[in-house]
């Protein structure tokens, strides 16, 4: 068992503390943020995530994991430090790095001679040297930093950090590298050895290519609507080449979240900086930003005006299973909307639980309440409580069943027969109204 710190409780954070605590390390989790330590430390995770409360409260009930606002506290005694702060993006998209510099500064005092300081938050390639630098001339000793950063999908973070595909370990010194590989010696995925600044870069390009694949799969989808197609078959038979595979083949709304849209715009950020032409890192944000808008299109080629009339919108956070509303797409379909001047209504199994207002709209209860009365209905997020929901329920709670599926939710099969509207992403237009 090694005692080891964890700066910053954010998503990264907190699922990499808890879960390093439930691989039998001591750890401590610090953050600045004292009213959400006290939240944490009360038993009340400031985040959703499958399974990460019951690993809570297991570690903390067997004392290897405490929480502290004190870097002294989280760092004088630890073997290894994690810094996963966040790196929000700065409007010319570059990762704004104030956070990592500003936990380095608090917690240099405190770092030991033999301390390993690794670097979870997602960094541009170049960053651990520079934080190198910063702690050698602070501690008055060579401090080694390793990158090893965090590839966890929201939803799903705590399999993803138990069952990973690869573990990046990024160092120039074999003893550090050695060490850290020992942290994780539990765990079933496979070590990658390299440089740190590779290592960074493959944080970057990792998810640099999946943003790709689903905006390549969003103009595929134009195409298969304009020549009558159906994208999930033609998502299918590509994903059947094993050089492709089927993840990530999902025509819908677009991507959102806190990692695509930043890490992408940060990584065209780096190669304006060199001078490096990159046309097509710089295509997958375009094709993903206008998402949205087309999909709204869709409605008003249906509708003509939707003024006046009760749109509800169905998920709202990014993706299912998490309840982060960050660069979502649903803001982006709401504000539309209601700058078309519908009425909207959300509804979001999640979010809808304890909130009666976000972004300027009302929240149902329940599923049914939001589609009571509507006109249209938007889904946004693909929660498992709504592909479930049995199509034929529509038309007897809605003013008329318009369907407009940003997620392709249901098989177009499902609606033949009923009275109802269906429009998808990438698939012919379902009309028995």
């Amino acid at each position: 068992m090694n005692k080891l710190a964890v700066i910053g409780t954010g998503y990264v954070g907190l699922v990499t503390g808890i879960c390093l605590a439930s691989c039998g390390h001591h750890v401590t989790c610090m953050d600045v943020d004292e009213s959400k330590i006290d939240q944490i430390s009360r038993g009340d995770l400031p985040l959703f995530e499958p399974g990460l409360q019951e690993l809570h409260e297991t570690c903390t009930a067997a004392g290897s994991l405490s929480y502290t606002t004190s870097p002294e506290e989280a760092v004088q005694d630890a073997e290894a430090v994690f810094i996963a702060v966040g790196t929000p993006p700065r409007k010319d998209g570059s990762a704004d790095l104030s956070y990592l510099y500003a936990a380095v500064h608090d917690i240099a005092p405190f770092i030991q001679r033999n301390t390993v300081l690794i670097i979870k938050s997602t960094v541009p390639a170049g960053t651990h040297a520079d934080i190198k630098d910063q702690l050698d001339r602070t501690t008055g000793q060579s401090v080694q930093v390793v990158s090893n950063p965090e590839f966890l999908r929201e939803g799903s973070a705590v399999n993803d950090f138990f069952y990973g595909d690869r573990i990046v370990i990024g160092s120039t010194d074999s003893r550090a590298a050695a060490f850290v590989e020992h942290i994780y010696e539990s765990l079933p995925g496979p070590v990658l050895h390299t440089d740190p600044q590779t290592a960074e870069m493959i944080k970057y390009s990792s998810n640099a290519f999946l943003a790709a694949k689903i905006s390549f799969i969003n103009e595929m989808a134009s195409l298969c609507e304009a020549e009558g197609a159906d994208i999930t078959i033609v998502a299918a038979g590509m994903g059947m080449d094993k050089r492709i595979g089927e993840s990530f083949l999902r025509a819908g709304i677009g991507y959102g979240g806190s990692c695509f849209p930043k890490d992408t715009a940060a990584l065209l950020y780096s190669a304006q900086q060199k001078k490096l032409p990159v046309p097509l890192l710089s295509s997958i944000h375009e094709v993903n930003r206008k998402q949205p808008g087309a999909f709204i299109q869709k409605i008003l080629d249906r509708f003509g005006s939707i003024e006046g009339k009760k749109a509800a919108v169905l998920g709202l956070t990014f993706k299912p299973n998490t309840d982060d509303l960050r660069q979502s797409p649903s803001r982006d379909v709401i504000n539309l909307l209601t700058s078309e001047g519908a009425m909207v209504i959300g509804y979001d199994p999640l979010i809808s639980k304890s909130r009666k207002r976000i972004w300027q709209i009302p929240l149902a209860e329940t599923m049914e309440e939001a589609l009571t009365g509507a006109d249209l209905a938007v889904i946004c997020t693909e929660w498992k409580e709504i592909v479930d929901f049995p199509p034929d329920r529509y038309p007897s709670l809605m003013k008329e069943a318009n369907i407009f599926d940003g997620r392709n939710c249901y098989a177009i099969k499902q609606a033949l027969h009923l009275p109802i509207y269906y429009s998808s992403v990438g698939r012919p237009v379902y009309n028995g109204l």
